[in-house]
């Protein structure tokens, strides 16, 4: 009776990992489109950014890419687009595309699917009040999701996109612009997403680190485009 009552107990505690797991894998899920990467053989990645808009730092990120000439996708959050209208326009009309966050930044799994639906379509109408008009991808909060918001957004048409290198998530807080530079260059490859957090000013050193990936992976041969741009790269040489 006690070995079943314990093999049940362990059984309960690996099935909970195993989906502790899955909810967090940047690469699968179980239903709808997931892209992490594009397999693709020519030197083009996808440069994201999460979080945000916040005055002051969204400035500073479209000055930095205007000068350098790229332009990269922007994972926003529906409440700083409502507090910071103005600020989700400039990045339309510096010409990002712009990405959904969720409106809270809740972590999305366990959550009930009006919620999800809520979180998902009311950032959605404020990113289109921005002037955005293309295709909107979403980005899970902390890239987590499970059951219900793989479904919601398998039947809503809309697709999830994780990342493949992510330098200030990987390395502390505390890393240095060129810690967190060598390992995005340590780590890129054809076709990769690249997730940074500049929003924040406890994130300066990222801020401090794009124009040296950016300088870095210019002269290693990289184009930079945005994540629907590569999308289509991938479906074409798919």
């Amino acid at each position: 009776m006690l070995r079943n009552i314990l093999f049940g107990v362990l059984m309960i505690f690996g099935s909970l990992f195993f989906l502790f797991k899955i909810s967090k894998s940047t690469s699968f899920q179980f239903v709808g489109d997931l892209v992490d990467h594009a397999e693709i053989q020519d030197r083009v990645i996808a440069l994201t950014f999460d979080d945000g808009p916040s005055p002051g730092k969204t400035e500073e990120i479209i000055g930095i890419l205007d000068k350098y000439k790229v332009r990269a996708t922007f994972y926003l959050i529906g409440q700083s687009i409502e507090k910071n209208p103005q600020l989700a326009r400039m990045l339309v009309d510096a010409g990002h595309e712009v990405g959904n966050h969720s409106f809270t930044h809740e972590c999305m799994v366990f959550k009930r699917y009006g919620f999800i639906s809520e979180e998902v379509e009311r950032t959605n109408s404020l990113i289109r009040k921005s002037g955005f008009k293309d295709e909107i991808t979403f980005r899970p909060p902390y890239g987590k999701k499970l059951f219900a918001l793989p479904y919601y957004l398998k039947k809503s048409g809309i697709v999830s996109v994780t990342w493949d290198v992510a330098p200030d998530s990987e390395l502390p807080i505390s890393a240095t612009p060129e810690e967190i530079t060598d390992y995005a260059l340590k780590n890129i490859r054809p076709g990769s997403i690249i997730m940074l957090h500049v929003m924040f000013e406890s994130r300066k050193n990222s801020m401090a680190a794009v124009p040296k990936i950016i300088l870095g992976l210019k002269m290693e041969g990289y184009k930079f485009v945005t994540v629907s741009e590569l999308i289509e790269i991938g479906r074409a040489d798919g």
